[in-house]
Formats: structure tokens, sequence, C-alpha cells
């Protein structure tokens, strides 16, 4: 954790809920080695696969008599074995488990009190086999009937009635006839996975066509320990040696540990907003991960596969968010992955799963946001809300990808709710801000200190960040100021005065000030730029004030060249507009101040690098581009040209205002992947940090013009400002004790 946010935290976190630097360290020690290597819990249902296997040339012992053990000492007090660390008494996965642990004392005749416990478990909670409202881990139907027909086999009897059993039983041939219909590889791979419900009724030779390097099926213990029931492997035990060595008794599901388990703890970390206190642990993980979709380009693959067949939503989820960030045009692997993956999880969507499963859940949201269409910090406050404590996954049977949840959520919570208190102080000082320098008496101009403060909080969100923050939103409110004095406040003169005025900088006490409001505007963005420039000089170690002046008087200059358009009635090429409109709009004077203070050092040299300049141009465009769709209407009944207005016009009437809208559309995506690219790019000069916040920007721009003009609208965004600034978390989990404060 950042030294300035743990101690600022320590300092006014309340004591009562036991938050100390100790528990801190140690709260972040668990959460970085979980990183460098996750833990999985016990699987009783592997490790009952494990004890059944038999020492070779003696079938009367066990080979790991140690998972005998294990069985006999973990059985819950209702007579099943599942993860404790789960309420899931009453689901499949657990009557799975149940049924493994009873078919493997009974296979060694060791605890028959175990045994009848486990059995009456199992017939009292029968019904729920049938269910098809209840989400049953992969290969449900095969592995549960074929160990109900191994354990009639051994002689076991379960409570209840026999047409249930019959029905269980019948509903499998149904299964396995519709299977042996299929010859896809997806389908084969499935079977040897499952292969264990299904006993002596394969041919294991095909079976062993699946075994992976280290001796393993699929890496799951349970498929590998059938394999050595029913056909013996050498490099199989060999797989099953290491394991118990490595895990005692307390085998998982699957290992060795799938790259999975480690994406998914920073996919976890990067979504509630903690990622940046394990950046290093998180690139060390990341470094080892490439060119891992290009087998994926085509739906027939994704079907052909084990997680395909088995309906993994999962992985096609994260298939799908990985496929949304294009950065080319011609990217036809990404773009048909996106396609079919996205239009599979919108089939398994309807009103009800949404709300019944949380994957489901984020399914809908991952559908309606792609990453580019929210701000960093709603996103976090969504994720957080919504965080899944347990987080437990599904694959055979249940497992927990991920020990340390709870630690997870607890460290984001304090820092989102910290981050509040930081965000609102900072706002009141806007507020002061406004006042002391008079800008509230402009009242021409829109009054947007909250927005201004919630671009900033939203994308610059670490709050040990503040001054990167703090001038970002002071710009925003002087850009905004200045927009509405050259757009329907100010005359002629005055242009022309206060772009004089800042042409002239530090001589323009040789100049008069045409008016009171010309005078307070100059006034305000001549002492908060004078003010940035000497922090950032001491930041960079080098003179930064002269290049944050040429943005305004460039920003200025080409507001200047609109208002001649509109009062001359000039009508601009479509290039010439965007030439000059992506300037106007006013972004450099914010973006460009705050890149001093986001911890890295800017050299001078890429400051005048062609990257630099490619990211403003591209961002800008965007933002341009998005505010002229959202004001088009306005735009013209106020007799203003815009993008879409002049191709209508430069068409000569052969295209409509829709078509317009449409090409402007395709540039705007066409400008976000190149943006994407930039930002992504290694190895370049500008610094990776700096880089994203020409994204954060898009990100905001995105999010405020949408679906309307959401910044020109002093309520529109509200709710946004709400989440962000002032309403405290409301966490949806069944911990308590990992309380919120409100930031007020």
């Amino acid at each position: 954790m950042d030294l300035f946010l743990l101690l600022s935290v320590l300092v006014t976190a309340p004591q009562e809920h036991g938050i100390t630097l100790p528990n801190r360290l140690e709260r972040d020690a668990r959460i970085k080695r979980e990183l460098e290597e996750p833990r999985l819990s016990p699987s009783p249902y592997d490790i009952a696969w494990v004890a059944m296997v038999p020492l070779r040339g003696f079938p009367q012992a066990p080979c790991f008599p140690q998972c005998v053990e294990w069985i006999l000492q973990n059985q819950e007090d209702n007579g099943s074995w599942g993860i404790r660390e789960l309420d899931l008494s009453t689901s499949k996965c657990t009557l799975l488990s149940t049924l493994a642990c009873v078919i493997a004392l009974k296979k060694w005749n060791v605890g028959p009190q175990h045994i009848a416990r486990g059995l009456h478990f199992i017939g009292t909670n029968f019904s729920i086999v049938m269910d098809e409202q209840i989400t049953a881990p992969i290969g449900f139907n095969i592995t549960f009937t074929g160990m109900i027909s191994l354990a009639i086999g051994m002689g076991l009897e379960f409570p209840g009635r026999q047409t249930d059993v019959d029905a269980v039983l019948h509903n499998r041939e149904l299964e396995l006839k519709r299977y042996d219909v299929d010859k896809s590889y997806g389908r084969e791979s499935y079977i040897a996975y499952v292969a264990e419900g299904l006993g002596n009724l394969l041919d294991w030779n095909e079976v062993m066509k699946f075994q992976q390097k280290n001796g393993s099926l699929f890496n799951s213990p349970s498929t590998t320990a059938a394999a050595l029931i029913y056909y013996y492997d050498d490099k199989a035990q060999q797989y099953l040696n290491l394991l118990v060595t490595k895990f005692g008794s307390a085998v998982p599901t699957v290992f060795p540990l799938n790259i999975y388990c480690q994406l998914s703890m920073v996919d976890s970390l990067e979504k509630i907003g903690i990622s940046r206190h394990f950046s290093s642990e998180i690139m060390s993980i990341l470094d080892r991960i490439l060119d891992e979709l290009s087998h994926m380009s085509e739906a027939s693959t994704f079907h052909n596969s084990l997680q395909g067949y088995s309906d993994d939503t999962g992985s096609l989820l994260e298939l799908y968010k990985a496929s949304r960030v294009s950065v080319s045009k011609d990217e036809t692997i990404l773009e048909n992955i996106e396609d079919w993956s996205g239009n599979l999880l919108a089939e398994k969507l309807c009103p009800d799963v949404v709300h019944r499963v949380p994957i489901f859940g984020e399914v809908d949201y991952a559908l309606q946001f792609p990453f580019y269409a929210t701000m960093e910090r709603l996103h976090h406050r969504r994720n957080i809300e919504h965080f899944d404590v347990t987080g437990y996954q599904m694959l055979k049977t249940s497992y927990l990808p991920c020990s340390v949840k709870k630690d997870h959520l607890a460290l984001a919570t304090e820092d989102f709710t910290f981050s509040q208190g930081v965000y609102l102080d900072e706002l009141l000082d806007l507020e002061s801000w406004v006042k002391e320098n008079r800008l509230d008496q402009l009242k021409f101009a829109r009054q947007i200190q909250t927005y201004g403060s919630l671009t900033a909080s939203a994308s610059i969100f670490p709050p040990e960040l503040s001054d990167a923050r703090i001038f970002w939103a002071k710009n925003c409110v002087l850009l905004t100021i200045s927009d509405d004095l050259f757009d329907v406040g100010g005359s002629k003169e005055e242009l022309e005065n206060l772009v004089a005025l800042v042409e002239t900088w530090d001589e323009h006490h040789e100049l008069q000030f045409y008016s009171e409001r010309v005078k307070i505007l100059f006034c305000a963005i001549y002492a908060t730029v004078n003010q940035i420039g000497e922090m950032a000089s001491i930041v960079q170690n080098r003179d930064v004030r002269e290049h944050l002046i040429e943005q305004w008087i460039r920003t200025l200059r080409c507001m200047m060249t609109e208002a001649e358009w509109g009062r001359t009635k000039y009508v601009p090429t479509t290039d010439e507009y965007i030439g000059n409109a992506h300037v106007s709009y006013g972004l450099a004077p914010i973006v460009f101040p705050s890149l001093y203070f986001v911890g890295q050092e800017l050299l001078e040299s890429a400051e005048k690098d062609q990257e630099y300049n490619e990211l403003f141009r591209l961002m800008s465009t965007c933002g341009r581009l998005l505010n002229d769709l959202q004001g088009l209407e306005r735009e013209n009944s106020q007799g203003k040209l815009n993008s879409i207005s002049l191709l209508v016009l430069h068409s000569g009437g052969s295209m409509s205002v829709e078509a317009a809208k449409k090409e402007v559309e395709d540039s705007i995506a066409s400008c976000r992947r190149e943006l994407i690219r930039l930002v992504l790019r290694e190895g370049t000069v500008v610094p990776k940090p700096c880089k994203e916040l020409f994204l954060r920007m898009y990100q905001v721009n995105h999010l405020f013009y949408s679906n309307t003009d959401g910044f020109s609208s002093p309520t529109e965004m509200l709710r946004e400002v709400n989440a962000v600034i002032y309403e405290p978390l409301k966490l949806q989990t069944k911990y308590p004790s990992i309380a919120v404060k409100s930031a007020q």
C-alpha cells in the first residue's frame, strides 16, 4: 500500500473496527502471497477419488491412506462433506462430494457410522438432484449417476423412494445416448473429463489420449485417480504422488493451478480499485501470458473445446471482455470473438437469472458497459457493492480460487471510503476557490464545480494524487467559463480582449480590460496557470510554465476562429472544422497540467514527440464528435455548424442526417481504437500513467455524451456525483464486520 494512503487511513479510520497498522500490513501480505501462489480449498470430491486408488500390487489397501483419514475427520454434523467456507449444504456439489466420500469409505470398509450419516444426508436431499433450477457442476448428470450405480453395486442402499433413483439413472441413459450422436473433439474431451462417472463403460485407451505432460488428465485429481483405478499408468501415479506430497491429504480440485486463478484475482483487484497496491506482483503475472486468444477466433473453436462443451460462462465472459480491447479496424480475430461471444452471452440472460446468479449479473453489466463506457471510480463502486466475498467457482465441483476475498473487500471498502472524504474536501476547496476568484459572479457561465470534481475524482482516483485532481477540476471550471463566453456570453470585443491578454501573459498590464467579466476570467486563468506552472516545475525539475501558457493560447485562438466562422457565416470543410474543433474543444488545458502530477517524469522531448500530440488529437477528436452527436439539435436551432451538419451540407443532399451520424460514430470508433492502441503500446516516450490519462478523459466524454448532453444539464449526472463523492457504499455482503463509514 502507498505510504501516504496507509498513514492517512490509519490516522482517520475509526479504531473501534480494529483497523491497525499491523493488521493492514498482515492483510496486504496475505493478498500478495495469494497472488504469487494461489491456494485452492480442499475438494472433498477429489480427495475421495484419490482415496479410492488402491496400492499397486495390494488392491485391498489404499494407496493414499491419508486421504481416507481426511474423509473420516472432516464430515459435517449433518452427515455431508463440503467446503466449510461456503454455505452450500443443499447444493448438488455437496451431494456429489458426500456420495464420493461414502463410496471411498465403503471401498475400504471403514467408518460405518460416517457412511450411514452420509447416506441419510443424500436420501434426505435427493430431490435436489432432479431440480433443474439448482446450478449443477460440470458433468453432474454423469458423475453423480455413475457413482449411484457404483454405490448400488457395492451394496449401499439410499433412503427414500426407489422411483427417484430409477428416474436419475434413466436420465443418465438418455444423456449418454445424446452424446453418442456427437462425434466432435469437444464431446470426446468432455467425456474424458468426467470419465470417473463412466468407469468400465469407457475405452480407457481413448481417455488416456488426453493425458498431459505432467501425467494428469486435465489437471484434475479425480479424473487422474479414476485412470489409476481403471487403467494403471506410471505417469498418472507420479502426478498423484506429487499432488499428495505438496498438499498432504487436502487435495484441491485442480492442480497445477491454472493461470485463470491468478487472472481472476488480478481482475478482482482491478475491478474494485486496489490493484495499484500490488502492481509489481500483477505485472509479473501478466508478463507470463502471451498470445492466448488467437486459437479462439471462431465460435466453432470454443464450442469444440472443453470449456465450450461444458457451457463455461465464466470463460466465455472473460473471452468477451478481452475481445472488446480492439486497437485496429482490421482486427478480425477480436471482432469475431466479440461478435459470437457477445451473442452467446446474451442468449444466456433472462430477467430471473440476472438477479439470482452473480455471474449473470456480471454478464449483463459487461454487455451494457464496455470498459471505455464508464469512469473508473463508478466502475469500482459498482463492483465493490456487488462483490461476491466467497467468489466460488464450479468445475466438476465447487472450489474457492481465492481464499482472501474478504481481505480484498476490506481493503477496497477502506480505500473507497477514505477516498470519498478526500474528494469531498477537494470539492469544498474548489467551491471556495470559485468564490475567491469571483467566478460565481459570471452569470452567463455554467457552474460546473461538481462535474469538474466528479470527472477528476472518477478519472484520477488514488487519494494521494490530489494535486492532479485539483488542477484538473480548476481548469475544467475555467475552460467551461471560457467556452460559455465564446459561445453565448461575450461580445466580439471581449473575446478579442481575452485572447490578447492571454497572448501577452506577464505583459498583460500593458492592455486594458474591456469588461469586468473579462478581468475576472483572465485573472483566474493567470493566477491558476502560474500556480500550476510553479508547482509542476518543481515536481518535474524543469520549467513547464511556457508549455501550459501555450495550451491556453492555442485553445482560445481556436475558440476565436469558431466565433469568427459563426459571425461571418463561413462554412469550413469537414477537415478544416475537425482540425480546429479538436483544439477548441478545450481538453489540453485540463489534461496536460495533470500529467505532471501522476508520479511520473514527463520529459520535454516527450511533449514534443508525435505520440504526445497524437494522443491529444485522438482524445480530443473523440470528445468533440461525441459532443457533436448530442448537441446537433441545439446547435441547429442556434444556426451553428458541427461535424454532422457539415457532412450533410457538403454532400450536396446525397447524405441524410442519420447517415452522417453513422459516419461520425464510425470515426469515433476508429479514433478510440487508435487511442487505445497508443495507450497500450509498450516502450514509448510518454509514460504509461500519463498515456492512461488521455483514455480516462475519453471515458469521461463517453459517459457524459453517450445518451444526452450530460455536461450542460445541471441534474443529468447527479447520480454519478453522489456515487463517487457523497453516498457511502451499500455493500451486498454477508460480512457486516466490514464496516462502511460515511465519507461525511
